[in-house]
């Protein structure tokens, strides 16, 4: 069973089509990374599964029931935008209106709980206006995980947060699926982090799903490169590039693309007076195959 199942799914406003007969599948456990630019139709995707958006066409089904089924909405948690907390208000005080709002019986226990997923404990009595955006963000995401949720969707969570707190929101997020369950949705712009943690990808463009991939077939699928450094990087990469079919410098490198043999490449190198002082193997990243295929999609 999957989590998500989406199938021609639109929404249109003022007759422009923000989501374009999508079609979306999330696994059951995976922390799926939903890729785009900005106006590309992620936050109205997410807004579309949670209810908060009424779409024009298509079908949504969350653990296989239709996702207006009441049994099946309660199973859903996000994160969009804000947490919508009361800043004069405590950590406490806040997740204790939530409770209310949900019907949730034992509070206490349930907001302890929540806070010990996030790593805020200790942080309880704290008003939201003096927390840092971090905490924040940690914040809006144990709003959303009151109630024990089966689908958590997540929009730019851990946009403008500093590393520490990038390296503790992914510590969080695989905790959540690993241990509680849980499968995650969540859309960023930092590719980097999210790459350290997804086990799937959606990339979106112009409203429409362009590719659906699970971590190891994008890495399957990622160029292989040899990158190194000599003495004249110019000459060097002058000489390359007669030879191979893509060569080119960057940050400080030389790669030399879909090539693997690195003795091939010193020999060569070596041949032509130059001396190669660091060289290694490597694949492209998540940012990069995104690059890569966007910058096809133009063609």
């Amino acid at each position: 069973m999957n989590a998500v199942e989406i199938r021609n799914l639109s929404k249109s406003f003022r007759g422009m089509y923000a989501v374009d007969h999508l079609n979306m599948t999330v696994p059951v456990g995976a922390i799926y990374g939903f890729i785009g630019e900005n106006g590309s139709g992620k936050s109205t995707t997410e807004k579309l599964i949670c209810g908060h958006l009424v779409p024009n066409e298509g079908e949504i089904k969350l653990f296989g029931r239709d996702y207006t089924d009441p049994g099946v909405r309660v199973r859903v948690g996000a994160l969009i935008e804000n947490a919508g907390c009361f800043p004069g208000s405590s950590v406490y005080q806040n997740l204790r209106m939530q409770t209310i709002n949900l019907g949730l019986e034992n509070p206490d226990e349930e907001i302890m709980r929540v806070l010990k997923i996030v790593r805020m404990e200790d942080s309880a009595n704290i008003k939201f206006k003096s927390c840092s955006l971090g905490m924040k963000q940690r914040i809006g995401i144990a709003m959303a995980l009151l109630g024990d949720p089966a689908l958590l969707i997540l929009d730019e969570p851990i946009n403008g947060l500093d590393t520490d707190g990038m390296r503790i929101m992914r510590e969080i997020l695989v905790d959540i699926t690993k241990n509680y369950g849980c499968t995650v949705i969540i859309s960023s712009h930092i590719l980097g982090e999210l790459e350290k943690i997804a086990t799937h990808y959606g990339i979106i463009r112009q409203g429409r799903m362009i590719m659906e991939l699970s971590a190891e077939q994008m890495d399957s699928r990622a160029r292989v490169f040899t990158s190194l450094k000599t003495k004249d990087m110019s000459s060097a990469l002058e000489a390359l590039g007669e030879e191979f079919d893509t060569v080119r410098e960057e940050d400080g490198y030389i790669r030399i693309y879909d090539v693997e043999d690195t003795a091939s490449v010193v020999d060569f190198l070596m041949k032509r007076g130059h001396v190669v002082s660091e060289i290694k193997k490597n694949k492209i990243g998540l940012e990069e195959y995104y690059i890569e295929l966007m910058s096809k999609k133009e063609e």
